[in-house]
């Protein structure tokens, strides 16, 4: 949350989403707060801050911080993307806790339930709690929570569970019964119900959960002019679990776009960065993946990168209540896929629940950008657009890769688009499998080239062409 928006907040005064609190003693202390905001309309919590909306600050180490955010965690009942951080306001330290609607009311503080009623967090009576669960039960059970086709016993990644159980407990937001039983893991994380995985659970930990989902694959593109057409400098399309194509669609974006050198404002030392800031670009598609509807099969996320622009598509309109105008300037998460957000925040991959979209152009400023544009449309879905910057000093491709003898040798002999049987022809190779293994592949794995049809690898109208990369390789061994 940015110290305007929080100021803002302490202007307004405390109210039904907004408490005060002059200290940050303990979990116990704010956690049926945090419970009561849950089970009513979300809102914040300021501490380090008086009753009448004076900074009086609070003292609190980073290990104290973070003791007190597993407590809070441990003690909330279902889990819930809860957000704590730190702020510095007028020389003061106060710390913002951020809560979410909760959408799997009712929700439970060490075991007793809290409402919201007006100013004050009280207990919730066993009227209002039958209410809340009856609710809750007319409700359809949310796609992600369904029960996933995937079998645990053949399925499962393995290895991804303990990769995230390491990440939860390197952030120290983790909290597992026994992390040596896959099956209490995935339930502790919430994507395993009775023995079963959910849908949620296929997408974030199943080896392929394209072969029963094809909405999670993600496409990507890459363009040598700034109007879409069937013509591509680049094009793959991605599957397996949630995390694996994160990183697989953010190297595809450093991949196709260009290294720029800019003087940043205040230092006269020239700097190199990615023409899109990191930061800036892993959070939009972290968000894709929290945020996106995955209930239809025709859904996905989709990359376009153009010469002067990057697109990030997902299926699903913006959430009730969230506009385009209004993701700019940060406002209260809400959560389409709260299991799966909650997972990828456990990683420490969602820092700040719901301002994701204002560092996103927090960064694009601080590197001289113009703020991203959002889109969205109820039948069309999302799309996030990064513009790139006005070029007006030195612009230089990504660092270029090593590559083989054999693989120079290939780019020298690549023309356009070509069959595989007509690269090898012009390179006078014989023997198939040699021309595979010492050429083909490598070229392949360093991304200086790429396949026509990469859903069909085997295809016999299977073509290979430059990446922008390659092209760069070519150029620099042809002067």
């Amino acid at each position: 949350m940015t110290p305007e928006k929080i100021l803002q907040l302490l202007r307004l005064g405390e109210s039904s989403q907004v408490e005060f609190k002059t200290s940050l003693k303990s979990a116990d202390a704010i956690g049926k707060n945090v419970c009561g905001f849950l089970n009513s309309s979300g809102g914040y919590i300021v501490c380090g801050v008086a009753d009448d909306g004076e900074i009086v600050g609070v003292d609190i180490s980073d290990a104290q911080l973070l003791a007190f955010e597993q407590k809070l965690h441990e003690l909330l009942s279902p889990s819930s993307l809860v957000s704590v951080q730190r702020q510095e306001l007028n020389g003061s330290q106060v710390v913002i806790i951020e809560v979410p609607k909760g959408r799997d009311v009712p929700y439970s503080f060490k075991n007793i339930f809290y409402i919201r009623s007006g100013e004050a967090t009280q207990v919730a009576s066993s009227e209002v709690i039958r209410e809340m669960v009856l609710a809750s039960n007319s409700e359809p059970i949310r796609w992600e929570r369904r029960n996933s086709q995937g079998e645990l016993e053949t399925d499962l990644d393995i290895e991804e569970v303990r990769r995230t159980v390491k990440d939860a407990e390197r952030t120290g937001r983790a909290w597992f019964n026994n992390t040596n039983d896959v099956v209490r893991t995935l339930e502790d994380l919430s994507v395993a119900r009775y023995g079963r995985m959910t849908n949620a659970g296929d997408v974030l930990f199943t080896r392929n959960p394209a072969m029963r989902l094809p909405q999670t694959r993600v496409r990507a593109f890459s363009y040598n002019t700034d109007k879409a057409g069937d013509k591509f400098a680049d094009m793959k399309s991605f599957e397996g679990p949630a995390m694996t194509l994160f990183e697989q669609a953010y190297s595809f974006i450093v991949r196709n776009t260009r290294t720029v050198s800019r003087f940043i404002k205040g230092n006269l030392v020239r700097q190199d960065s990615p023409e899109y800031p990191e930061a800036a670009v892993r959070e939009a598609l972290i968000n894709a993946f929290a945020h996106r509807d995955y209930s239809s099969a025709s859904g996905g996320i989709a990359i376009h990168v153009f010469p002067r622009r990057l697109e990030i598509w997902n299926s699903g309109s913006l959430p009730p209540g969230v506009t385009a105008e209004t993701l700019g300037r940060g406002q209260l998460s809400v959560l389409r896929n709260p299991d799966i957000a909650h997972v990828l925040y456990l990683r420490g991959l969602m820092e700040k629940a719901g301002r994701g979209s204002v560092l996103m152009v927090q960064e694009c400023e601080k590197n001289g950008l113009s703020a991203p544009k959002w889109q969205s449309d109820d039948s069309h879905g999302v799309t996030l657009t990064f513009f790139a910057p006005e070029v007006t000093g030195e612009v230089t491709p990504e660092v270029t890769p090593e590559v083989t003898p054999e693989v120079l040798r290939l780019l020298r002999n690549l023309k356009g688009a070509m069959l595989r049987r007509e690269l090898q022809e012009a390179m006078s190779l014989k023997d198939d499998e040699h021309f595979r293994k010492a050429y083909l592949l490598p070229a392949l794995a360093t991304g200086v080239i790429a396949m026509s049809q990469p859903d069909k690898p085997t295809s016999s109208k299977q073509r290979y062409q430059l990446t922008p990369i390659g092209e760069l390789v070519q150029a620099r061994a042809s002067s």
